[in-house]
Parts: structure tokens; sequence; C-alpha cells
């Protein structure tokens, strides 16, 4: 599945879908507080003009009503030497001029401006000097009886004001600009220390992971969700691991059973072939041993031919044990299934090997005394596969020992065959229950021994391994079921499940 590449980071949104729209609602609200600052700076500097005509207009009211023009002259040049003062003027109740300190009035050039200004009281407003705007507070005069006798006008440059207003606006537009890039600073950082570092250290993870390198881990850390998000990679991985683990085992064990299918399928097609070998062989073998043991009775003892025929005889012997052993290979008869303690099965096979122990000096030792468990076997076959197995051990330890044990548990029974001879070559275990293939000389041995034994086995559900034994040569061990004995094609009831 492929996912949409979107142009912008994890940070560009934070910047552009978090700090933006921040820094938007800031700016409106300085702008929105620096427009009412100015308004009130404004408002404060008309006041100080009106402050400036309130303290002396009571001195100016009473000189101009009793006509001191001198004082009224004074009290004006007291007002103009203030700072923010551009001029003052004071009319009589006719609009005249009375007197002036500062510049030419910018407003009263008509009586009837006076008189107006008389009428509408105190009030301030804004004119236009050649090019220059001058701002004007206007405030009547009374005498003593209340009557108005006359106006004071007190102007201001209007540049103060914008000056005053352009200082203000622009520290606070710097104001808001270095607030502005404190705060990309601050989400910048603040991204990389809480955010950043940690989903770079996932991203850089996570492509290690798709170059090969399986067994990485990350480390938790950062925010709570990226935690959780380390912790969720590092259980995809381990489950990726067990899966891949599970996997590889599943085409291990596949692996093995077509294997086992393949040896299954030769050692089938050569016990077919044993098997008519066999019996073409064992009619003809008869016949020679008969003639030459009737030619042996017509001859006299210890004499030349004597010894020939009685050679010829036990060569028949020994090719008429392998033709039994290659009938024994190739037979495919269902299994005659009895319950039968184990230690009857073992006694029966030492007593058939018993003689060969004998006479190579080979020590039989059974381990267990009591009977063991009852199991459903064919004797017969599990006799035969127990007796190859000890004369094995017996012919490749002369002078040494020989033990039989078993064990049972979690419903299987371990029947273990082992000496103290040389042991067997590791190179050579893989191949030992294979037909036909032996590690004796030429003439000691058909290599069908393990292989008879290794079906045998197989017949009864079971399975036979061979190892190290703790007394030095090598042990090999029957695993075979202790309730379940079924084979193929076979309807006894005594193959079925014991209770």
């Amino acid at each position: 599945m492929t996912f949409p590449a979107y142009p912008y980071s994890l940070r560009s949104a934070l910047l552009g879908f978090v700090l933006a729209p921040l820094l938007l609602i800031v700016l409106l609200a300085g702008w929105s507080g620096l427009t009412s600052l100015e308004a009130h700076m404004e408002t404060r500097m008309q006041q100080d003009i009106e402050l400036v005509a309130r303290a002396i207009h009571l001195p100016l009211s009473d000189a101009l009503a009793r006509g001191e023009r001198a004082n009224v002259q004074q009290a004006l040049d007291s007002a103009f030497r203030i700072d923010q003062v551009y001029g003052a003027y004071v009319y009589d109740h006719q609009g005249e001029l009375v007197a002036a300190s500062g510049p030419r009035s910018p407003s009263m050039d008509r009586r009837r401006d006076a008189r107006l200004a008389t009428v509408t009281g105190t009030h301030g407003a804004f004119d236009d000097r050649s090019g220059q705007e001058i701002y004007s507070f206007f405030m009547p005069l009374s005498d003593a009886g209340g009557r108005i006798n006359g106006l004071l006008q007190v102007t201001r440059h209007g540049g103060d004001f914008h000056e005053d207003l352009m200082q203000v606006r622009s520290r606070a537009l710097m104001a808001l600009g270095v607030l502005s890039l404190l705060f990309v600073a601050v989400v910048v950082l603040g991204h990389h220390r809480a955010v950043g570092r940690h989903v770079s250290r996932l991203v850089n993870a996570m492509a290690r992971v798709g170059q090969g390198d399986r067994q990485l881990r990350v480390a938790g850390a950062g925010p709570r969700e990226l935690r959780v998000l380390a912790e969720a990679m590092n259980r995809m991985l381990d489950n990726m691991d067990r899966s891949n683990a599970e996997l590889e085992a599943q085409r291990r064990h596949q692996a093995a059973l077509e294997e086992r299918l393949r040896q299954s399928e030769k050692l089938a097609a050569i016990g077919q072939l044993a098997a008519g070998v066999a019996h073409e062989l064992g009619s003809p073998l008869g016949v020679i041993n008969g003639q030459a043991q009737r030619a042996l009775r017509r001859v006299e003892a210890e004499t030349p031919q004597a010894r020939a025929l009685a050679e010829i005889r036990q060569e028949v012997g020994r090719m008429d044990r392998i033709v039994r052993q290659l009938m024994d290979f190739g037979r495919r008869n269902p299994p005659r299934v009895r319950d039968e303690p184990v230690r009857r099965l073992v006694s029966a096979a030492l007593a058939q090997v018993e003689d060969e122990a004998r006479t190579r000096g080979t020590t039989l030792r059974l381990v267990n005394q009591e009977d063991g468990p009852v199991i459903p076997m064919d004797r017969a076959r599990l006799e035969q596969a127990l007796t190859n197995l000890l004369r094995n051990a017996i012919q490749a330890t002369p002078g040494g020992q020989v033990q039989v044990s078993w064990t049972s548990a979690q419903g299987r029974l371990a029947l273990v065959v082992e000496d103290d001879g040389p042991g067997i070559d590791p190179d050579h275990r893989s191949r030992l229950f294979e037909p036909f293939f032996t590690t004796k000389s030429v003439g000691s041995g058909t290599g069908l021994g393990l292989a008879v034994a290794h079906g045998a086995v197989t017949e009864h559900h079971g399975e036979i391994h061979v190892e190290e034994s703790p007394l030095g040569g090598a042990r090999f061990v029957l695993h075979l079921p202790l309730n379940v004995v079924a084979t193929e094609g076979n309807d006894d009831p005594d193959l079925q499940q014991k209770p």
C-alpha cells in the first residue's frame, strides 16, 4: 500500500497550523491594543493642553474684566513657555484679538469665528496652517457675574501628536516582531527537544529495519505517544522475529517430512526388490544346502572333500540368513498386535543373543527388574528389531558390556540399548538406517539389521535415535507409544487407541 507524500514535515505543520494562527491572533490583538493606545495618547495630549488652558483662564478672566492687558499678556507668556504649547491667544467678546503669545492664530481670522467659539463653549479642533496641522483648544472667559467676556485659545503643533504616536507604533511593531521571532524559536527548539529528535530516531530506526537490521530495538523516550509508538514498533519487530522463526521451523519440518517421505518411498522400493530377490533365492539355496548335506554323509570326515562341503553349507547358511533378512525387510504385512509387558520382550531378545555374547565375552545387563509397562505390540517384529540392536552392540564390544533399560513418561516408552564400545562415527549416523549401509568388513554384515529395526519401530508409530552413551559407546533409543499402535490399512481392533 502506497501512502500519499505530504510536502510538509511535522515542524512545518506546527509552524503553519499552530504558530501562524497564534501569531495572527497576537498581531490582531496587538494592533487593536495599539489603536486604543494611540487614541488614549491623543486624548491625553489634548487633556494636557486643556489643563494648561484651565490653569490660566481664571487670571485671564479677571485681568480681561478689569481691562488689564499687561496682566493678560503676562499670563499668556507664562503659558507659552510650557513646551507642549505652540501658541496662546485671548479674544474679547467681539472676537477681536486682545493678546497673543506665539505665532499668529491660525483660527481666529474673523471675529465671527470668535463669537461662534464663545457660544459653543470649550472644544478642540485641528486646523491647517501653511501645510502644518495645528490642534487648538478653546475655552470661554467669563467675568465675576458669569457673563462671557472673552475667549482663550491654546494651540499645540499637530506634529507632536504624530511623532509620539509614531514612536509608540514603531516600538509596538518592533515588540510584536521580536515576540513573533521568539515564538518561532520556541516552537522550533521545543519541537526538536520534545518531538523532533525522537521522531528522527524512530525514522532512522525504521530505515535500518527496512535495510534488514531486524535485531534493532528502539529505546522508549520522549512524549508518551512516541514511547507508545516505539513500544509498538518493538513489539512488531518481536512478532516478526517470532513469525520468521516459526516459518523457518515449519520450512525445516516440511523439508524433514519430505526427506522422510523420499526415504520411505526408497525403502519401499528396495523392500519390494529385496522381497522378490529373497523369494527367488530361497528355493535354490535350500536345494544347494540339501545336496551338500547328503554329499557330506557319503564322504569320510576330516577329508578335504568333507571340509569343502562343510564350508559350502556354512556359506549357504549365511546366505539363508541374508535371505531371511531381505524377507523381513521387504515384508509389508500388517503387524499382529497384542498387549505385552516390556520385560517379556526384552528377556526374549536377550535369550536369543546369550550364546553369541558368551562366545565373544560380552556381559549383558538388564537394568530394570520390574515387568515394566504393558504396551500393544507385534512382539515378533519388535523382538527382531531389539535382537538386531543387541547383536550389533555385542559385535562392537567383544569382552565389553551391553546394557538394556527402559523408562516411561508422557505416554511414551523409551527402550535403550547401549554399550561401552568405540561408538559410532558422527559422519555415519545420518546413514545408519539406510538399507545395505554397513561399517563392518566385507562378509561380516549386510547392512539390513538397523534398517529392519527402523522399519519395525516405524510400523509401531515410534522413532529410533542414536546418540553417545555415558558408558562410552553407542546408545540406541526406541521411542514407542504406550497406548496407540496403528498401521495404515490395518483394521485389527487391537491397533485402536487404548483407553
